[in-house]
């Protein structure tokens, strides 16, 4: 049997890097006192993995953590006990318990949502440029990968893209051969209008799967 909890990472925590979070995660699993599965060898540690990393800086309401449990236990129950070990600025709002044959969730995220809030210099130009990004066939960008930096087309990436008051929303792919990230979409953004990039904060609203019609879902649901 395994877990997966939606949590959210507060402002207060958003310079907290990811690897800090998985030690975190790891020590709160300990705190637990849940039948947690953990790796052989010298250094047993929990059976776990997150959905997909969040960024330095970034805030979220759709993080996904999945962990393994060495005997069967009941949602509320789990729920209970993630709640007392993690703090406020980490709030836990859902609990799925699958069973060991569920896909992991990093394997079917595809997509994800985003608010993404501008300011200072360049932030009306960028807003100004999401109809032009949107009416081109073709946007070219740099994108950075594990092999370096190349010349990509992004304009496929951003399956929607709207203005939102002094921000945008957006849904981005987001898979190991594909993903947008929403920084490089905001200086794209300041690219097409010749202006300075400005100032984003990002806040991710969701992380998307495709079900069996190929529809992008919430991924706690599928």
């Amino acid at each position: 049997m395994r877990a997966m909890i939606r949590f959210g990472k507060q402002p207060r925590l958003r310079f907290i890097s990811h690897l800090d979070l998985q030690r975190f995660f790891q020590r709160a699993l300990n705190r637990t006192g849940l039948p947690v599965k953990y790796t052989q060898g010298f250094n047993p540690h929990p059976v776990m993995s997150f959905a997909s990393a969040l960024a330095l800086g970034w805030t979220s309401e759709y993080e996904v953590l999945d962990f393994g449990l060495s005997a069967p236990m009941g949602r509320g129950r789990t729920e209970q006990a993630f709640r007392a070990a993690l703090p406020e600025d980490l709030p836990v709002y859902e609990v799925r318990m699958v069973d060991d044959r569920h896909p992991a969730p990093m394997a079917l995220v595809c997509a994800a949502d985003y608010a993404i809030s501008l300011s200072g210099a360049g932030a009306e130009a960028a807003l100004q440029a999401v109809d032009e990004f949107l009416a081109r066939e073709q946007v070219m960008a740099v994108r950075k990968t594990k092999s370096g930096e190349r010349e990509v087309d992004v304009r496929p990436l951003a399956i929607e893209l709207v203005r939102d008051g002094a921000g945008l929303r957006a849904r981005l792919k987001l898979t190991e051969r594909d993903a947008l990230k929403p920084d490089l979409l905001v200086r794209t953004l300041a690219d097409i209008a010749g202006a300075e990039e400005p100032e984003a904060r990002i806040h991710r609203l969701c992380l998307l799967g495709a079900d069996e019609s190929g529809a992008l879902r919430p991924l706690m649901s599928l």
